[in-house]
């Protein structure tokens, strides 16, 4: 590897980009760079991202790509941290989802716009301060809703001039804007180094769609084709996730994604929790809820998250509800929101390995879990299957694992 000398600011040249720092102010020098001489398949049209907003950038590229060469129709994600908060394919939003993702004043929206509102939506305490993928050329319809959105940046294989525009003037004209050469395609053969070992492996080029969920193990062998669509959005979903990972998905997006767990219950749980509290947002409590004039976005979205927990008195106490509501709200109470969360049917969920146990079939369950694909293996597949059968779920044996580390 040749020497080079760090710069305070980003400098990009044709096959070398540098780096502030790397993962911390610690780590320097930081750059990244193509080998043999190549070009670098990005340019950098505004900002000057950095080593984890890229690392956010290439695998959020990759899983929108994906998402559209699966499914025939435009993508988006948020990532945060080298895994995704939100994961969507643009179908039309109701008029509820555009009220719980907080775009019902933007008119029409775009099929772009709407998976992004989607992807974004899903988990907005995750995607605070997100670094967007998007699969098609970004139109000013997305780059306004992005505006106002708290964002490190976002990578696209090609920007409108409105949409340039626009995202430009984001963060004092800081806003990180990457566009991505979409015919770019990279070595069968990726490498890194981990304590000074370098690790060499083939890439991961595993192509997901339907022909992966004609193993239907359980009794009730009926997966419908919007369902199985949603599963091949989980399975891509999670093979740009960090491992353990589960996923649930319904409707065209993912609603609760679980990433880097090490014992997959508490995965298929947190996960859970998530596509949890994205249907409980629909609750006609939390939609009449009423807040002060000009409450900033981020604390609205906590306040709506710690209205529905279990402790929602940290906001509905007297002298503190006033900070954020115009009119004091009712209790969503414990049986309220069970009643709620059992109208939430239909719902996919995948995961990157096997299932060992029925308890996660237990857990998923309770979030109105219907479908499911895993890859199958575990010595204990008979009692996962059984516990599928007993509330008459289907589920396909990938025989794929999806680990991603």
């Amino acid at each position: 590897m040749k020497a080079y000398s760090y710069k305070q600011e980003v400098k990009i040249m044709a096959n070398e980009m540098l780096l502030k720092y790397g993962c911390n102010p610690n780590q320097k020098p930081s750059r990244v760079f193509m080998e043999e001489g190549k070009d670098l398949p990005i340019e950098v049209l505004n900002g000057k991202p950095g080593y984890i907003n890229l690392l956010d950038a290439f695998n959020g590229w990759q899983l929108v790509r994906e998402l559209k060469r699966a499914t025939g129709m435009c993508a988006a994600t948020s990532f945060k941290h080298v895994s995704p908060a939100g994961a969507a394919i643009g179908k039309p939003l109701s008029e509820v989802e555009k009220k719980i993702y907080f775009v019902d004043d933007l008119g029409e929206l775009t099929p772009l716009a709407s998976a992004y509102a989607r992807a974004r939506g899903a988990d907005r305490m995750s995607s605070y301060g997100d670094f967007i993928a998007l699969s098609d050329e970004c139109d000013a319809c997305t780059a306004k809703m992005i505006q106002r959105e708290v964002s490190d940046g976002i990578i696209a294989p090609g920007y409108t001039d409105e949409a340039l525009e626009i995202l430009k003037s984001k963060r004092k004209g800081t806003y990180n804007i990457i566009k991505i050469d979409e015919n770019y395609v990279p070595a069968p053969i990726e490498r890194k180094q981990v304590f000074g070992v370098t690790f060499e492996q083939g890439r991961n080029e595993l192509k997901i769609d339907n022909d992966m969920l004609t193993n239907i193990v359980t009794d009730n062998k009926e997966i419908p084709e919007d369902k199985k669509t949603d599963l091949v959005i989980s399975l891509i979903t999670l093979k740009y996730t960090q491992s353990n990972s589960v996923c649930y998905v319904k409707d065209g997006q993912a609603i609760g994604i679980g990433a880097g767990q090490q014992s997959r219950i508490h995965c298929t749980r947190l996960a859970g929790n998530k596509a949890d509290i994205w249907w409980l947002r629909q609750h006609p409590k939390v939609l009449g809820l009423q807040f002060v004039d000009n409450i900033r976005r981020p604390d609205r979205d906590n306040a709506i998250d710690v209205y529905i927990s279990d402790e929602h008195d940290d906001v509905l106490a007297e002298g503190v509800w006033q900070n954020t509501f115009k009119v004091k709200p009712e209790v969503l109470t414990e049986s309220e929101k069970k009643e709620w969360l059992a109208k939430n049917t239909g719902v996919c969920l995948g995961s990157d390995a096997f299932f060992p146990f029925g308890d996660n079939i237990e857990r998923a369950k309770k979030s109105g879990v219907a479908y499911i694909a895993e890859p199958g293996g575990s010595i204990r597949d008979d009692h996962v299957i059984m516990t599928c059968n007993k509330y008459n779920m289907a589920m396909a044996f990938t025989g794929i694992r999806l680990f991603h580390h």
